[in-house]
């Protein structure tokens, strides 16, 4: 079958690899659609997210491996021993490794385990014509809910968590700072859950206009404006919730400064070097910082909502690719052109 193995640093290949055999308890998958996440971009150029020199302590993994985490398809094989799924079923993947044994585990925060990874990150993932996966890690889909939307699940998921987990409630205004794809979804869940106002913030006109498309009652370009000058005119007193959505010093720090008195900046982007953070305004206003990791007991709900029409995760989908052009038509676009939001690949046409 075909795959898309990573290797190293910008060394990505697709080739013909063996298709993997079912085992007990597992289920097989005829992946249909595949999403290219910002961190598959991170690991294309090199970032420390793949797995290498140790095997993974769950999965037994490492590179080179499979990528992909943001996956649909329809389970093709069930192992022996495993009873919730049957062939034919189709079905989005959630792609979280735990090892259901830590203090987290247990206590049913599976997110933050303690030897956590990610399917195509930490095990071969869906870039590719079939994958082996626990059973654990398929949710059903409805016959409304398409496989192009399934793959969107696990994006959806990221930033569902984060409007669910945030103090966000009905009529509120807020801001979204950054609007790649889990910014465009930030900004359909904040709608969703009730914003009055949804203030977007990038330095993209293109995305912005994406953003606007798909719920945004107003877009500022950072690169034009003063974003804090502009939501302060607009909502005195600053805005309730601002999600912070690009995993920059600077946004972060915006963020904080258009937040009311009593309000809350949410990080949902990943900031893996520390940054300055201006600990006496979030003082003076007695504000919330807070944070999330990925998901957890959330697949259900968001597969629910989307199939009900609330939300319209589709809208952030800008291109569709074969998995044979995932290196030119995926990574290298995704590097080179910020007007993209999320690029699906078509692995039944591949």
């Amino acid at each position: 079958m075909k795959a898309a193995v990573w290797y190293g640093k910008n060394d990505l290949r697709v080739e013909n690899v063996e298709e993997p055999v079912i085992q007990p308890g597992k289920v097989k998958v005829k992946v249909a659609f595949a999403g290219i996440c910002g961190s598959d971009l991170h690991a294309y150029h090199g970032a420390d997210v793949i797995q290498q020199g140790t095997p993974h302590p769950v999965t037994g993994v490492m590179a080179p491996l499979t990528m992909g985490h943001e996956f649909s398809g329809v389970i093709t094989e069930v192992g022996e021993g495993v009873d919730n799924v049957s062939v034919g079923d189709r079905v989005a993947i959630e792609p979280l490794i735990y090892c259901g044994e830590c203090e987290h585990c247990k206590n049913n925060n599976y997110n933050l385990c303690d030897n956590s990874g990610f399917i195509g990150l930490h095990d071969n993932g869906g870039f590719a014509e079939y994958v082996t996966v626990e059973p654990h890690f398929v949710h059903k889909l409805p016959d409304n809910l398409s496989l192009e939307q399934g793959a969107l699940i696990e994006p959806a998921a990221v930033a569902f968590h984060a409007v669910k987990q945030s103090n966000m409630k009905i009529g509120n205004k807020v801001a979204v700072f950054g609007v790649g794809p889990i910014g465009l979804l930030t900004i359909i869940a904040a709608q969703a859950a009730g914003a009055s106002e949804i203030y977007a913030i990038d330095v993209s006109s293109e995305r912005l206009q994406k953003a606007k498309e798909v719920g945004a009652t107003r877009t500022i370009n950072a690169m034009e404006e003063d974003a804090i000058k502009t939501i302060l005119s607009q909502a005195p007193g600053g805005v309730d919730v601002a999600y912070e959505v690009a995993g920059v010093e600077a946004t972060l720090a915006n963020a904080l400064s258009v937040i009311r008195k009593q309000g809350e900046v949410m990080v949902v982007s990943i900031i893996p070097e520390p940054i300055k953070i201006d600990m006496m305004q979030l003082t003076l206003k007695e504000a919330y910082l807070t944070s999330v990791l990925g998901y957890r007991h959330i697949y259900p709900e968001v597969i629910s909502l989307v199939a009900a029409g609330k939300l319209d995760i589709e809208k952030v989908v800008t291109k569709k690719i074969k998995l044979e052009n995932i290196v030119e038509d995926g990574m290298e676009l995704l590097t080179h052109d910020k007007s993209q939001a999320k690029i699906l690949i078509d692995i039944q046409k591949s």
